[in-house]
């Protein structure tokens, strides 16, 4: 029989990208989807095609590691090219639009070249490309590039762009590529984050922008965070080691190294974070499967340790007295990990998704995953009982702490624009059958999205007296201008006010100190 010889071959382009959703990258070369069937046409030259004696043999692959059954989610992960961020804090939660660009000219090629150049493809390109079918190890290449070679760079912005100008992927990915993949500067965790957002749906894999509010930007305790303040509510720690915010990536796919057989959602961290305890794996990477998080199942690669102990850390703040000794004046034990939030499908609206991280406060499933994290987190109680862990939690309580007789809640009247006051005032009820005279020593100062406080700029003091069983609401006289704060001009943006009361839980007889944090 004469042998068969292939002329030409019309890979179908047009078609093609149409079927597979990928036209938007132009209709110029083929760009297929994995599992998705595609059509092409051979010409033979020198004979007709003969069903009688010829055959044609292809291996394909039908399976989709990271396929999503939801048409709508699959349009919002995959297709959609504009998003939003969150950002302030979990009481006054303010949005922000991106533009993720997947499919602008030239950016799939310069994600491309984000996988060449990721650590693995420098221990030769056939192995990696060999890999390159696997999501948990492109998610690992695209997170470590954008971590670790700065795209953007996150740091001090006097030589760059400043971290909140940009609005869009595109731009940075574009100044990296044209810049000899050079850093950009410079970023912060949103950006990151978005940036990372963009590689992944360009490269096919469902993702979306996670922002958690509070959230440890350090860990040299496990599960605990503890601040120093002083008598004037100044910490002196120098630094808050609690973000307001903070954004990371959660991208779909089935993991194999878990034997999953169907997707689920990953969270993956690009911003570089502080770390001093040994749980953690090679730069804190992930992925990590959000619901071994939940669950406490913190044995599963990959850096589980790492998330659980950030998003369920408790709060313990001390007050330094003139003579060197500590005071412990009050702990929270519940809050880091609050309300994480992301772009609903299909809508702008605020989707809350703290239930897939963590169970309800209080409830048997939270406090057995909780045990079954601490015992993985400390290996000296990892055949402890529940009661014996307990034990040790209540030293989190503090019994020295005698009840002040006084209720007091701070609230903030209105919602500030730029350049409006920020109008206070204190709700007081005197708890006790004797009067009682407080005095609040009071201040405010700027303090930056993750911790950097700057100077006190504003300083009071308010005396109050109350009769038995007195309630009073006492209006702060002098009102916080907000316009000397701020040096960039943004019409109709709000800015974040976060109060912190050091003396809610401070003896009375005793002066009450008030500290103001205004975000910028």
């Amino acid at each position: 029989a004469q042998v068969i010889e292939l002329g030409d071959v019309d890979l179908n382009c047009p078609s093609n990208c149409q079927i597979h959703n990928t036209h938007f990258f132009g209709t110029d070369r083929q760009i297929i989807r994995r599992g998705q069937a595609f059509n092409f046409y051979a010409r033979f030259h020198n004979r007709e095609w003969d069903d009688s004696m010829d055959q044609a043999i292809f291996t394909v692959e039908t399976d989709d590691p990271v396929y999503m059954d939801n048409q709508a989610q699959r349009e919002e992960y995959v297709l959609n090219e504009h998003g939003i961020l969150y950002e302030g804090v979990h009481k006054h939660i303010t949005s922000r639009p991106w533009h993720f660009g997947q499919f602008e000219d030239g950016i799939l090629d310069i994600c491309l070249k984000i996988l060449d150049m990721g650590a693995s493809y420098h221990h030769g390109s056939d192995r990696d490309h060999c890999w390159r079918n696997d999501p948990v190890h492109v998610s690992m290449v695209v997170n470590h590039m954008v971590r670790t070679n700065g795209i953007p760079e996150n740091n001090d912005y006097l030589k760059g762009t400043k971290p909140f100008s940009w609005n869009g992927s595109v731009p940075i990915l574009q100044q990296w590529y044209n810049g000899r993949c050079r850093p950009v500067r410079y970023g912060y965790c949103g950006s990151l984050a978005s940036v990372m957002c963009t590689v992944m749906r360009c490269l096919g894999i469902p993702s979306r922008v996670i922002t958690n509010f509070c959230f440890p930007c350090s860990n040299e305790n496990p599960l605990g965070i503890n601040e120093i303040f002083d008598c004037t509510g100044k910490n002196l720690c120098g630094k808050d080691k609690l973000w307001r915010y903070h954004c990371w990536n959660e991208s779909w796919m089935a993991r194999r190294d878990l034997n999953q057989c169907c997707g689920d959602w990953q969270c993956l961290d690009p911003t570089p974070l502080e770390t001093a305890y040994v749980f953690v794996s090679i730069l804190l990477s992930g992925p990590t499967w959000v619901r071994s998080i939940r669950e406490g199942e913190l044995d599963l690669d990959y850096d589980g340790h790492h998330m659980f102990s950030r998003l369920n850390s408790n709060y313990v703040g001390w007050l330094s007295q003139n003579n060197a000794k500590k005071t412990k004046v009050f702990c929270d034990t519940w809050p880091c990990g609050q309300h994480l939030s992301t772009k609903s499908v299909g809508s702008e609206q605020l989707e809350d998704i703290t239930g897939s991280y963590k169970y309800e406060l209080g409830s048997v499933k939270s406090k057995e995953a909780y045990y079954r994290a601490y015992r993985r987190i400390h290996p000296g109680y990892c055949n402890a009982s529940n009661c014996h862990i307990d034990r040790e939690l209540s030293s989190l309580k503090n019994p020295f702490l005698s009840d002040s007789g006084i209720n007091m809640r701070l609230k903030m009247t209105n919602c500030p624009m730029y350049g409006e006051d920020v109008q206070l005032h204190w709700l007081l009820e005197n708890l006790r059958s004797e009067p009682k005279t407080l005095k609040f020593n009071l201040c405010a100062q700027i303090i930056t999205y993750n911790g950097c406080p700057m100077d006190q700029f504003w300083k009071d003091s308010v005396s109050v007296t109350l009769g038995p069983r007195e309630g009073k609401k006492v209006d702060l006289s002098n009102a916080l201008l907000t316009t000397v704060l701020f040096r960039r001009q943004i019409a109709d943006r709000r800015p974040t006010i976060f109060y912190r009361i050091s003396g809610d839980l401070i003896l009375v007889g005793s002066e009450i100190n008030i500290m103001l944090n205004i975000d910028s």
